[in-house]
């Protein structure tokens, strides 16, 4: 492939990934031990500017660029996320671009479909990790999509759950998801009603397009560990002001959450809570700096929004 540069053109030899090479090279049990170490040891030396929304007539087109000083690595992924699709699928296309420092061009191109949604679970998992208690054993998911199905895959990785829940929006879509999982992880996975995935979960996951609560938040069991993984706009929300007040908060990044998550965002501009009440990011979690579960009692919630730092390292993993 021909770039130009100040002299004329140069040729770059280019690799591409696509989704199934990408789902034959995954490990994700090596994304989550890179996730971890990268939030712990590189996110002090990485440029990570809060990803760029444009509204698309159909969608949300994002740009989420990353430059990790210490490690001498640049990426950036593009992501359209569809509104239109009636399809769980076909919502979500996403391409990384794995470049060259000095002049810019791709060295990797990957399909990144598959590695978002490892990566967004994996990420999930460290939090689940540092935040969930020991002694957790029922795993409930909120939506029957990518997300969803890559949790259940993933989250099992750092604890041993015995009984899976998953609760969608459609109670076909939901039952047939089940029964699909159950067979994928050998393993008892219910579709269940709402008021009981949230009532019944030991680690909850909601991972849904929804802009809107999922659930009454006084419905939690104390001690209860929540991934928020589906909203990324300041006007959505899969949480009520509820949830939130009862939870001690952790985040990927404060900018991130700050800027896009609106779980976060409209119970702090309607006076709820204050600044004070997000304990922490992913890098003070994992690197020890601050603690959020203090007893088996807490409810713990931890938000992502996506960070460009889970993809470049997870990018790293498949360039080898």
């Amino acid at each position: 492939m021909l770039y130009p540069t100040c002299a004329g053109w140069t040729e770059y030899l280019v690799r591409t990934l696509t989704e199934d090479d990408v789902k034959v090279t995954i490990d994700p049990k090596r994304v989550i031990r890179a996730i971890e170490e990268a939030f712990r040891d590189r996110y002090p030396t990485t440029l990570i500017p809060v990803r760029m929304q444009m509204d698309l007539a159909q969608g949300v087109f994002l740009v989420m660029p990353c430059y990790d000083r210490g490690g001498r690595e640049l990426g950036i992924k593009l992501a359209t996320v569809s509104q239109g699709s009636s399809h769980p699928e076909e919502k979500v296309h996403a391409t990384y671009l794995l470049l060259d420092l000095e002049t810019g061009a791709p060295k990797l191109v990957i399909s990144a479909r598959y590695l978002t949604d490892v990566r967004t679970a994996a990420t999930s998992a460290v939090a689940t990790k540092f935040l969930a208690r020991e002694d957790v054993r029922v795993l409930g998911i909120f939506g029957t999509g990518r997300q969803a199905r890559a949790h259940l895959q993933v989250l099992p990785l750092v604890r041993q759950f015995e009984r899976f829940l998953v609760s969608g929006s459609d109670p076909g879509r939901s039952q047939a998801f089940a029964a699909q999982m159950a067979r994928e992880l050998d393993a008892p996975v219910q579709a269940v009603s709402s008021k009981t995935c949230a009532a019944e979960s030991d680690v909850l996951c909601t991972c849904t397009t929804s802009k809107t609560p999922l659930f009454d938040g006084n419905l939690l069991r104390l001690g209860t560990h929540l991934n928020l993984v589906g909203a990324f706009q300041p006007q959505a929300r899969e949480v009520d002001d509820v949830t939130v007040e009862r939870s001690r908060i952790s985040v990927d990044t404060y900018e991130g959450a700050l800027a896009e998550a609106g779980d976060i965002i409209i119970p702090l501009n309607h006076g709820l809570i204050t600044r004070t009440h997000i304990l922490s990011d992913l890098h003070e979690l994992v690197s020890g700096k601050k603690r959020v579960r203090t007893s088996p009692g807490d409810l713990s919630l931890f938000k992502s929004v996506g960070c460009a730092l889970e993809d470049l390292v997870t990018a790293e993993l498949l360039a080898g």
